[in-house]
């Protein structure tokens, strides 16, 4: 069954009432498939459950649209529904902010501009609210690039309906001591290894982070302890502890790079990296997406966490984040979006792409 795409509110409330939790994505592919094939000047094709459609009227350039399908969950939060709160329309609703509202969005103009003014790839994908390996579009990116592959993307991700360029990369680390077991009543004995993670605090708080300008973009860096584990009982002395980091860093630099102030700064100690992805440039200089930025009406911001353009950035393409939501309520039970940011960003893409 198609989605009725006229009215942008009643198709966003049926895109979040489908539900799609991570994995479950299907009856929702199905039904944005059948809605795509509606249009006779897309190419639509299915993988898995990421439903492509793509334009092929040989203009200049391509530009990719993205937005993952799953959502994180259900937490009593469904069916959304519209409320007026204060002065303002909104849908609460679980993925109303992330991020059906972007997914409403794409479909509704996907199926209505038929004359674009550059080639335009629509991804709709599946997994990305689970592990990397799962992720729909990086499946495609690996398996088919030339579906993927554009001179400027946009992920429809949620930004307040603000653009929000490339995205900061990061990586994780555990910082890790050993000492020797002992009785906590004959401490002498042994050595205690959570009293020398304070070297690495101490390490941590003496590290000022940068600032690094990135195509006109200001990118705050952060580096932070975000777990602390040792011990095996209140009455041992524990010979391993570990502090997990996480580093936030900027799109310019690379793994090596990356590494190498790690290990620089954490000398002497035992590092294992167990999670590492770069950023993405967002590219402002590129006509495309000064092009965008004039079309949407707004001043492009950093984006400080990491989001899928990162995959488009990998491939070489430029990327940026503009959607409908506030991020902050991102997978929570009081998800909400404006519809006025729906409009705003419907607005704006269609300033875009119309010809």
């Amino acid at each position: 069954m198609a989605l009725d795409t006229r009215n942008l509110v009643e198709l966003t409330l049926a895109i979040c009432n489908i539900e799609s939790v991570s994995s479950n994505e299907s009856a929702l592919a199905d039904q944005v498939q059948q809605t795509l094939e509606q249009a006779n000047w897309l190419e639509t094709s299915r993988h898995g459950n990421t439903v492509i459609a793509r334009t092929n009227l040989n203009r200049g350039k391509r530009v990719v649209i993205a937005g993952h399908l799953d959502t994180v969950p259900v937490a009593n939060n469904l069916p959304a529904q519209l409320h007026h709160f204060e002065r303002e329309q909104v849908i609460v609703g679980r993925g109303s902010v992330d991020m059906k509202g972007g997914v409403a969005v794409m479909l509704k103009l996907a199926v209505e501009l038929d004359n674009p003014k550059h080639d335009i790839t629509w991804i709709f994908y599946d997994n990305e609210e689970v592990a990397s390996e799962f992720n729909g579009l990086g499946l495609i990116a690996a398996s088919h690039p030339e579906l993927v592959s554009g001179d400027f993307a946009v992920l429809c991700e949620p930004t307040s309906a603000l653009v929000e360029g490339g995205c900061n990369g990061t990586i994780r680390i555990e910082v890790s001591t050993t000492g020797v077991k002992a009785h906590s009543a004959r401490p002498w004995m042994g050595e205690n290894a959570i009293h020398k993670t304070a070297e690495i605090l101490n390490r941590l708080n003496g590290f000022e982070p940068e600032t690094v300008a990135v195509d006109g973009l200001e990118y705050r860096e952060s580096l932070n302890a975000v777990l602390v584990s040792g011990g095996i009982a209140t009455n041992v002395i524990p010979d391993h502890a570990t502090v997990t980091i996480n580093y936030r860093f900027a799109p310019s630099r690379t793994e090596s790079e990356v590494l190498a102030l790690l290990n620089n700064l954490f000398e002497g100690f035992d590092i294992k990296v167990t999670d590492l992805a770069l950023g993405a440039r967002p590219g402002l200089d590129r006509p495309e997406a000064l092009e965008f930025i004039a079309a949407t009406g707004t001043t492009a911001r950093p984006k400080y966490g990491w989001t899928d353009v990162a995959r488009f950035s990998a491939l070489g393409i430029p990327a940026v984040n503009y959607g409908p939501g506030d991020p902050s309520l991102a997978h929570a039970d009081n998800e909400n979006v404006p519809v006025g940011h729906l409009f705003d960003c419907e607005k704006g893409l269609r300033s875009w792409l119309a010809p």
